[in-house]
């Protein structure tokens, strides 16, 4: 092992502190200050962790779906800017949260992303098998986070604010996303895994809820990042992240490129993309910024992390060197080298 600086462990880092701010920020912050950090930086801690130090940048969007716009087309005699302009208020700053970090957030950031990657770890140092998607089946998942997107953060809300549906769909993401089990869980307090029984719509989504952790946990041992391949908020981030000034950048051309496949085999989102495609097609809709590919990359200044002109971190071959030491790309601990036995002297002639 070799204690020299990576941007894995840079991530870790980062993905650490903010699991540990965005679930017990506001305990150890306070209340009053925690509110005023939610307004300035919204973050993916869930509204119901009730120690938290911000909510979720969904919450908004759904809430305003619910209660202003459904509600205002009711009363279509009311729409007027009192309730256009708290909505487009709540998305400008829904939207420019996205720009400053964008797909960063998932990487580095989102406390349910974090928790998935060091349940992975420990499935590589009890050695599970891995399972992970191939370039022949992976479009089959990529639809499904759209999909999510469009029902349940966007369509349902709005259904239950025009009274087409049931109360309990003004936040329907919210009642079947994981992190509300994860975060909650991480301060002692088990309530949003149980089931509700109120009525039929609220048990469906919180046996869904329950049954959706459970698996999203038993796959991580085995899978990198399962649920991120479906989360709404990695469709959201590929809506911008052409426009960001944050982003993955690789050359046009290479002539060794796709051979070694290491930056493949080293994205937890299965992207084959960054090994065989050049330039912006690379930089695929499901990357999460997390710069393993950049790291596993041997060609020097083929791939990097840039923000604007800026290149944050660049592929090297005398960085990989060190790297690998840590782990292989797909996550497993590299073979402990042994030392030679000793070749036995010869017997002295009698």
């Amino acid at each position: 092992m070799t204690n020299a600086f990576t941007l894995s462990r840079l991530r870790l880092t980062v993905q650490v502190v903010m699991l540990v701010f965005t679930v017990y920020g506001g305990a150890l912050i306070g209340h009053y200050l925690s509110d005023k950090v939610t307004g300035a930086l919204p973050a993916l801690s869930c509204a119901y962790d009730q120690q938290n130090a911000g909510y979720c940048v969904l919450i908004p969007m759904q809430h305003q779906l619910h209660h202003r716009v459904g509600e205002s087309i009711v009363r279509f005699q009311q729409f007027s800017f009192d309730y256009l302009i708290p909505f487009g208020f709540t998305m400008l700053t829904f939207f420019a949260f996205f720009v400053v970090l964008n797909k960063a957030f998932c990487g580095w950031i989102c406390p349910l992303g974090t928790v998935q990657e060091l349940l992975y770890k420990i499935g590589r140092r009890i050695r599970l098998p891995i399972q992970r998607f191939t370039q022949a089946n992976v479009g089959r998942v990529r639809p499904v986070k759209w999909a999510v997107l469009i029902l349940l953060v966007l369509v349902l809300p709005l259904m239950a604010g025009l009274g087409y549906s049931s109360y309990v769909t003004g936040d329907a993401y919210c009642q079947v996303c994981p992190s509300r089990v994860v975060s909650t869980l991480l301060t002692a307090d088990a309530q949003q895994i149980a089931v509700n029984t109120a009525n039929p719509t609220a048990f469906a989504f919180s046996a869904a809820r329950s049954a959706i952790f459970g698996f999203m946990v038993i796959l991580a041992f085995g899978m990198r990042q399962p649920y991120c391949r479906i989360c709404p908020m990695l469709a959201l981030h590929a809506l911008f992240r052409r426009i960001v000034p944050l982003r993955l950048v690789k050359k046009e051309t290479g002539d060794k490129c796709g051979k070694c496949k290491a930056c493949y085999q080293a994205c937890p989102m299965d992207i084959h993309e960054v090994a065989f495609e050049f330039g912006a097609k690379a930089f695929h809709q499901d990357c999460t910024m997390c710069g393993r590919c950049v790291e596993f990359c041997p060609d020097d200044g083929m791939l990097a992390l840039k923000l604007g002109p800026l290149a944050l971190f660049t592929s090297s071959k005398t960085y990989l060197k060190r790297r690998a030491k840590i782990d292989k790309p797909d996550g497993t601990l590299p073979k402990a080298k042994t030392a030679p036995k000793p070749t036995p002297k010869p017997a002295p002639a009698e």
